[in-house]
């Protein structure tokens, strides 16, 4: 078959005090290799890779849409495909989504649209009963999108398909409404057998090019997914029902073989790590950067995204830096043991300060991730939480991220919250997760039970005052160091990411005030 894969643009919030970009589009990458391992003759239309840097107001005053627009999109469908694919991560994207999908449906009402990612596998009932999307392919997508697609080659070729019988998908039934199969797909154990992503559907420079990277941005970036899933079960995490508990890693051989293969080809030069939790086994990383030692590769890599701290040592983070590991983010959530007890994030304070001394001894930038505004969260647990980025400062690290509390489609705290009639399952509460780093909480976004919004904002400076203050105290020098280095446009730590990216979006919103747009640059495709 035919198959055409749709990355949709994406929101940007002028308003958030964070550093997220937009990134190549990893999961599809992946899912585009295995279906054109299985035969199928596949294109991806990318409306970040498209449009880079054209922009449109979004469902709110500080919101814009990054990439084409929906019109834009259906225009641009191949006649030709027997089929398409859309993809969601975030919940706060299916409005836009949505509307993406109900466009191209209209215009191309006969070729099925199959639908996956971690917002589908969330809400896939409601997103089919929202939307005329034919198929959802719910968790780990490669297997799943490869039967799913050969059941619609069959049909094409006028066969019938059961389609209960293929594991994990939600499908439409007689009626017309969403029917979930018989089974839920196992996870695939054999990782090392799944395709590289296929980077050449994309358009990688393109990305680079205007520094949309997850992450420090040094020199040319591709990302990496090392191992897949999560061995924990965080009550607020999504990893649980896209993933399973099961934690798969990669033969570290495999992985070194993919970045150097990026290195050669693509000239590619920096790799965040997008895995949900990459060091959970000391053998594995140090296995790892062992294979790296022996390809003398040059070459820098990052956890952006977080990882746990248990196994960081003196010995795995003197690795990291040797290897070309400059980057990583330990994510405590709380400095709270009661918070972190009731989310179940089993970490303890003792574990995170022994990693973080032997991280910052071997001159690696840590980054920390801190959450206020639990259900539960009460004062006390807060006064915790900037104790610990008081101690975190005085260690050393070199930033804190501090973001409210978000419920996450079908994790357990929003079926906790949802029984309770605290959440509604509606356009607006999807919105939540793209208001949680902004400056303060409007109070229709605060779930905590105890501390109204202007609370949570109070403390949510509390916090970082709590850690800047004393990092830029006991280390005056980095003041000087982060200023420079921003108005260069280098990155070499969190801080100065957030102060480039903020002149980008104060561009972006001048730009659409007066009705100034940006002339557009001419990047090369990988």
């Amino acid at each position: 078959m035919k198959v055409q894969l749709i990355h949709p643009p994406v929101y940007l919030n002028v308003h958030a005090m964070t550093a997220l970009r937009p990134s190549v589009p990893l999961g599809l990458a992946y899912v585009a290799a295995s279906l054109r391992e299985a035969g199928h003759a596949v294109s991806i239309l990318d409306a970040v890779g498209e449009a880079p840097d054209q922009v449109s107001p979004g469902l709110r005053p500080q919101l814009f849409q990054l990439g084409l627009t929906p019109d834009q999109i259906v225009d641009r469908i191949d006649p030709g495909a027997d089929a398409l694919g859309i993809t969601n991560m975030w919940s706060f994207s299916w409005p836009l989504v949505r509307e993406i999908v109900r466009r191209v449906k209209a215009r191309f009402p006969d070729k099925p649209l199959v639908a996956g990612g971690e917002h589908f596998t969330g809400l896939p009932e409601m997103s089919m009963e929202q939307s005329p999307v034919d198929v959802v392919v719910l968790g780990e997508g490669e297997e799943g999108a490869v039967e799913v697609f050969a059941a619609l080659a069959r049909q094409r070729a006028g066969e019938s398909v059961d389609w209960a019988a293929i594991p994990g998908i939600c499908y439409r039934g007689p009626d017309g409404r969403p029917v979930r199969s018989l089974q839920v797909r196992a996870r695939r154990k054999d990782v090392d057998a799944i395709p590289w992503p296929a980077w050449d559907l994309i358009k990688v420079d393109v990305y680079n090019e205007y520094d949309f990277v997850n992450g420090i941005k040094k020199g040319k970036t591709v990302p990496i997914l090392a191992t897949r899933g999560c061995p924990y079960q965080c009550t607020y995490c999504s990893s649980p029902n896209m993933w399973t508990t099961r934690w798969y890693p990669r033969d570290p051989k495999d992985v070194v073989d993919e970045i150097e293969h990026y290195h050669r080809t693509l000239g590619a030069t920096n790799f965040p790590f997008q895995d949900l939790t990459a060091i959970v086994k000391k053998e594995w990383i140090v296995a790892f950067c062992n294979e790296l030692l022996a390809r003398r590769l040059d070459i820098q890599w990052q956890f952006p995204s977080g990882t746990r701290c248990e196994v960081v040592d003196d010995e795995v983070a003197s690795l990291l830096y040797r290897t070309g590991g400059r980057s990583l983010a330990f994510a405590p959530e709380s400095g709270s043991e009661r918070t972190r007890k009731l989310i179940r994030k089993q970490m303890k304070t003792d574990s995170l300060l022994d990693a973080v001394r032997s991280s910052v001894r071997h001159r690696l930038n840590v980054t920390a991730f801190i959450v206020i505004g639990f259900p539960h969260d009460e004062a006390s647990d807060l006064k915790e939480t900037a104790r610990l980025a008081r101690q975190l400062a005085r260690l050393g690290i070199d930033d804190i991220a501090v973001g409210f509390f978000f419920p996450i489609p079908n994790t357990h705290l929003y079926r906790e919250l949802m029984a309770r009639g605290r959440l509604s399952l509606n356009d607006d509460s999807l919105l939540t997760p793209i208001f949680a780093n902004e400056e303060k909480l409007l109070a229709e976004n605060n779930y905590c039970d105890h501390l109204s919004h202007r609370q949570l904002t109070r403390w949510k400076y509390r916090i970082l005052w709590n850690f800047y203050a004393t990092s830029f105290a006991l280390r005056p020098w980095r003041v000087a160091q982060i200023l420079w280095n921003a108005l260069r446009g280098r990155e070499t730590r969190k801080l100065e990411t957030f102060l480039v990216d903020l002149r980008r979006k104060a561009g972006i919103a001048i730009r659409e005030r007066f009705g100034r747009r940006k002339p557009a640059k001419q990047p090369a495709t990988a």
